[in-house]
C-alpha cells in the first residue's frame, strides 16, 4: 500500500486561498535519500512566489504541488547509499517533495544534524536564509576589513547576513524601520533608516565608503542607493527581483536554494556551537493555517522567520 501524509498543497496558482489540506503519496526513499517525520517547515517569500504563478516559467511544476522548502524532522526511514544517517537522528535542512507536509523525501547530502540547543522552530528556519546569504558573500567576493550595506537588515536572510559577517571581520550597516534599530545594533550592525536621503545617511555613519551591497528589499530604492554608495554595479547583488536587477545592470543572487546546502548548514551550525546563532522566529502557525502564514509573508515587515508546527 503507498505511504501517504497530509500536506497543505495547491492545484492551480493564485492567492493564498488556493492552499488546501490533502493527502500526498510518497515513495519510499530512493538511493541518497531519507524520509522525514517533519516537526517544522519554514515559510519563505519564495513559496509565496511559486504558489501565486510568478515563477511558472523559471520553476515549472506539475500540480498539485507542496510548497515549502526547508524543514526540520526525525528521520523515518533510509534509502539505499545513506550512511552518515540513521533512523532516529533529528535532522534539518532541505526537502525535495515540500515541507507543509507531515513527512517529506530529502537527499541525504541536504540535511544535516539538528545541532544541540537549536530549538525545532530555529532549525526549520535557518536553511534557506543561511544558505542565501552566503551565496550573496560568494557573488560580492567579500574580504575581512570591508564595508558591507544589507537592506532588509532585520529580515531572515538580513539576520544571518549581519552575523556571518561580523564571525568574518567584516563591517556592516543595516538598513530597517525605526522600531527594528535595536535589534540590528545587537546583532553588532550599525543601522539606518530606509527611505529618501538613504544614501547620506549611510555616508554618515561610513565616511571611508561602502565597499558593497545585498539588498534584500528590491524597492524603496534600496538599488540605486547601493550602486551610488559602492560606485557601480559590480559589487552589489539583489535577492528578490530579477527584473529590476537586470534593469539595473546589478548582480542577482539566483540559483538553485540549496546549491550548496553542506556548506551552509555546516557554518550555520558552527556559528550555533561557538556563539549562539540568532534567527528570530517572528510567528508560529499551525500547518492548518498555511495561508494565513503565506498572507504574512507577503505583507512584509517581518523580523526574523514565519514557522509551521506540523507536530
Amino acid at each position: 500500500m503507498p505511504f501517504t501524509t497530509h500536506a497543505m498543497a495547491f492545484d492551480r496558482f493564485g492567492a493564498a486561498d488556493v492552499l488546501a489540506p490533502r493527502e500526498v503519496e510518497l515513495p519510499d526513499p530512493g538511493p541518497g535519500q531519507v524520509r522525514i517525520a517533519v516537526r517544522t517547515a519554514g515559510v519563505n517569500p519564495l513559496d509565496c512566489k511559486i504558489r501565486s504563478g510568478a515563477m511558472q516559467e523559471l520553476f515549472p511544476l506539475p500540480l498539485p504541488h507542496v510548497p515549502g522548502l526547508e524543514a526540520a524532522g526525525v528521520v523515518e526511514s533510509v534509502g539505499p547509499e545513506v550512511d552518515e544517517l540513521a533512523v532516529g537522528d533529528e535532522v534539518f535542512g532541505w526537502t525535495t517533495t515540500g515541507s507543509y507536509a507531515g513527512h517529506a523525501l530529502a537527499e541525504a547530502g541536504r540535511v544535516a544534524r539538528r545541532p544541540y540547543r537549536l530549538g525545532w522552530a530555529e532549525a526549520a528556519a535557518v536553511p534557506t536564509a543561511a544558505e542565501t546569504a552566503l551565496r550573496c558573500f560568494r557573488l560580492l567576493d567579500l574580504k575581512p576589513g570591508e564595508t558591507l550595506l544589507v537592506h532588509a537588515a532585520a529580515g531572515g536572510v538580513g539576520t544571518l547576513a549581519l552575523q556571518f559577517a561580523a564571525a568574518r571581520g567584516i563591517r556592516v550597516i543595516g538598513t530597517a524601520s525605526e522600531r527594528n534599530h535595536a535589534y540590528v545594533r545587537e546583532l553588532g550592525a550599525v543601522p539606518v533608516a530606509y527611505g529618501e536621503g538613504l544614501a547620506e545617511r549611510v555616508r554618515a555613519v561610513a565616511p571611508q565608503g561602502v565597499d558593497a551591497a545585498l539588498d534584500g528589499a528590491g524597492r524603496g530604492g534600496a538599488i540605486e542607493a547601493s550602486i551610488e554608495l559602492t560606485g557601480g554595479t559590480e559589487r552589489v547583488v539583489n535577492m528578490t527581483h530579477p527584473a529590476e536587477a537586470a534593469r539595473h545592470g546589478v548582480l542577482f543572487a539566483d540559483g538553485d536554494a540549496s546549491s550548496d546546502a553542506a556548506g551552509a548548514l555546516a557554518e550555520a551550525s558552527s556559528l550555533h556551537v561557538a556563539d549562539g546563532l540568532r534567527l528570530p522566529v517572528h510567528r508560529l502557525y499551525p500547518l492548518a493555517e498555511a495561508a494565513e502564514a503565506m498572507r504574512e509573508s507577503e505583507a512584509g515587515h517581518v523580523r526574523g522567520k514565519l514557522v509551521l508546527v506540523v507536530r
